[in-house]
């Protein structure tokens, strides 16, 4: 109940920066996993695994970061502006 809740309260922004930053925690925890797994089994290739994983899940938060925050964010336009934005971009 909570959760519908919340899906329903919350701006489209805000819910599509939740589901990023979900997708974001379980890349890190996967690449975390592999690399201790690799450490057990002395394996070379899931330690580089994990290590890409990570830097994936760095790269998403990147983005992330740039496509929803500041004044010209490209996401917040096409959500402010709705059909508009995608024919006309505001930036």
């Amino acid at each position: 109940m909570a959760l519908g809740f919340l899906i329903t309260n919350v701006p489209p922004l805000g819910l599509v920066a939740l589901v990023i930053v979900l997708i974001v925690v379980a890349l890190v925890a996967w690449g975390l996993q592999l690399m201790q797994s690799a450490s057990d089994r002395q394996e070379f290739s899931l330690m580089l695994a994990g290590c890409l994983v990570c830097s994936a899940a760095a790269g998403l938060a990147t983005v992330m970061m740039i496509t929803l925050t500041g004044p010209d964010a490209p996401l917040v336009h096409v959500f402010h502006a709705g059909a508009q934005a995608l024919e006309e971009p505001l930036w």
